[in-house]
């Protein structure tokens, strides 16, 4: 997810995000699906990133393919990077949450026309670093990023070397937090917790000791409704910061921007794709909706297809219009 050119700046998110939530797919930086581009098939590839709110997307999109449209769907995890040249390639059909990756954008929708700008998925992602929101009301001018040092001790662990800990999720996410902690001349250390789901369970270990921390984290996300958090102000986004970032990335010193999370087509399939192609197109839903479907999966622990089915069931208003 880098989330845009605004980019490099974004060049974030939840690169967002490589979680490991193990939804079953093949990795495609060692093979591609076996019925992408399976001429006269009646068959789809869907790209899914890690991160549990993406899996949402899919698991649903897939479930409504296979039961309202009979199309047989294949899913491979691949990082935020690495699907566009996938989706370029037609290894892929289409991928259903982009945080915004200006220069793959430019490439392969603009120059090469080989991806298709398959709309917006209807939510809004921002990253940014939060708190508890027990230690906001506690401590509210903790929300100034000026502020932050003061509380350096307080979030210091273990693993922070003397430094105050901002919580990072997997190392192959794209952030621009340790060039925001430089910059902005922060007595604090960039720990990562190895994956999404990682970062969330040592976020609740916080929250239920009533410990104080500081994260890297990202809306639309479920965790918030257990565990609620408040932003720290960092920086205002600006143009200037993102292009200079784009340039060179460790010059970061702005917010991330707030990003419409659109969804990318390959042209072939988005010409030949028939009623999956016109589905994928109107997939349209809110962070709600998401949010509903990725906490079953993440929290209840259900199987994807699971997850989806029980939104399906319960919000016909919502999906019978993508068939249309």
């Amino acid at each position: 997810m880098t989330r845009k050119v605004k980019a490099a700046v974004l060049a974030a998110a939840v690169g967002l995000m490589a979680t490991a939530t193990g939804c079953g797919a093949a990795d495609m930086t060692k093979q591609s699906s076996p019925y992408a581009n399976a001429a006269g098939a009646k068959t789809v590839t869907l790209s899914v990133q890690s991160w549990v709110g993406a899996r949402a997307n899919t698991a649903v999109a897939q479930y409504l393919l296979e039961h309202e449209l009979d199309y047989r769907v294949d899913t491979v995890q691949v990082d935020e990077v690495p699907a566009w040249d996938a989706l370029s390639q037609g290894r892929v059909d289409a991928m259903l949450e982009d945080w915004g990756h200006p220069e793959q954008e430019k490439r392969y929708v603009q120059d090469k026309k080989t991806v298709t700008d398959g709309g917006d998925l209807g939510v809004t992602g921002h990253i940014g670093w939060w708190v508890p929101t027990y230690f906001a009301e506690a401590h509210p001018d903790v929300l100034d990023w000026r502020n932050l040092d003061k509380y350096a001790s307080q979030l210091r662990t273990s693993e922070s070397g003397g430094k105050g800990q901002l919580l990072d999720g997997s190392p192959s996410y794209v952030t621009n937090d340790k060039a925001l902690v430089k910059n902005l001349k922060l007595d604090y250390q960039v720990v990562f917790a190895g994956s999404e789901a990682a970062q969330i369970t040592q976020i609740k270990q916080f929250a239920k000791d009533k410990r104080p921390f500081l994260t890297y984290w990202y809306e639309p996300q479920w965790l918030f409704n257990q565990v609620p958090m408040t932003e720290v102000k960092l920086p205002a986004y600006t143009d200037e910061c993102a292009e200079k970032g784009t340039a060179d990335p460790s010059t970061v010193d702005c917010a991330y921007p707030t990003t419409p999370l659109k969804k990318y087509l390959n042209t072939e399939f988005t010409k030949k794709g028939g009623k999956a192609a016109r589905f994928l197109k109107k997939f349209h839903w809110t962070k709600e909706d998401q949010n509903e479907v990725a906490q079953m999966i993440a929290e209840d622990k259900l199987p994807a297809d699971e997850a989806a089915k029980r939104w399906v069931q319960r919000h016909p208003d919502v999906w019978k219009t993508w068939l249309d």
